[in-house]
């Protein structure tokens, strides 16, 4: 799922997922799992409807908060031409 979702989010600002069978993949996630998931691949995350929807968005804080701390991935890393 984390391979649709970064598909997505490279054309688009946010994916919502809100079919019943995504959404069957992350019901037995807690919320803190949930955002964890979306914090190491450098998203967002937001529940909505009851649990019926799940927005993802890039978070554009992400890159250079793992660049201060250490915990870039090469592709943060800015690129020396």
């Amino acid at each position: 799922m984390a391979r649709v979702i970064a598909q997505s989010l490279a054309r688009r600002p946010q994916h919502f997922i809100t079919h019943p069978a995504e959404l069957k993949i992350f019901q037995p996630v807690s919320d803190a799992d949930l955002r964890q998931f979306a914090h190491d691949h450098g998203w967002r995350v937001v529940r909505r409807i009851g649990g019926r929807q799940i927005e993802f968005y890039n978070d554009a804080y992400e890159p250079l908060e793992r660049t201060r701390t250490g915990n870039a991935r090469p592709e943060d890393e800015p690129s020396v031409l």
